[in-house]
């Protein structure tokens, strides 16, 4: 008998790792995500400035005032877009590069780069894109820094393939340069691509690694 009662007197083992949201927690970040979805939508059709966050609530169904239960500010909504899409642009990266075989080669590994930055670029969920490029100004000084660090992280990966293809021949330019003027050429395509027209991004992609580091 005292054996039973110290059994059911055994406390349930702890469960590991984060503990799980309540519904109104998941429902609130649900509605953030969707307010912060709305504002990039309107930022790159509208700019920064011309946006008020009446408009914003209401492309997201919500009450004039509710953007401020979030936000402290348009301002800090503006810097939400930017680091949640730099974010979702680094977890599908990752996602990209961890699908590859351990020992893909340089070349293959950014292929995959490339073409994961064109989703990123002209995919969905690329409203943000625009908005950093041309609201960047609106930004303050300590904002500015926050993206950037999240900038640097999601480049950073590209730096073993460039690196690899710079020691094996393929790669010309010093491999910290070439990450500069690859991401302004890619980047740029957010200004010319037509979705509806022949090219499609698997092309794209091709035609980017011939650009950068030739033919294999």
């Amino acid at each position: 008998m005292l054996k039973s009662a110290a059994l059911a007197e055994t406390p349930p083992p702890l469960r590991r790792g984060r503990p799980r949201k309540s519904e109104q927690e998941r429902d609130e970040s649900l509605r953030r995500a969707e307010l912060v979805r709305a504002a990039a939508q309107l930022f790159r059709a509208r700019g920064f400035d011309a946006t008020p966050t009446r408009d914003i609530a209401a492309a997201a169904g919500m009450q004039s005032g509710s953007p401020f239960y979030y936000f402290e500010s348009k301002s800090a909504l503006l810097l939400a877009v930017m680091c949640d899409g730099m974010a979702q642009a680094k977890a599908r990266q990752d996602a990209a590069l961890q699908a590859l075989p351990a020992r893909a080669p340089a070349r293959e590994r950014l292929r995959a780069l490339i073409r994961q930055h064109f989703e990123v670029l002209l995919g969905a969920d690329s409203d943000f894109i625009p908005v950093m490029l041309y609201e960047w100004r609106s930004l303050t000084a300590e904002q500015r820094q926050q993206v950037a660090a999240q900038k640097d992280i999601y480049e950073a990966a590209w730096m073993p393939s460039l690196n690899a293809l710079h020691r094996a021949g393929h790669l010309q330019a010093r491999p910290a340069v070439a990450r500069l003027f690859i991401f302004g050429a890619l980047n740029w395509t957010v200004q010319w691509f037509d979705p509806a027209g022949p090219r499609t991004l698997d092309d794209l992609t091709e035609q980017a690694l011939c650009l950068f580091v030739g033919k294999a």
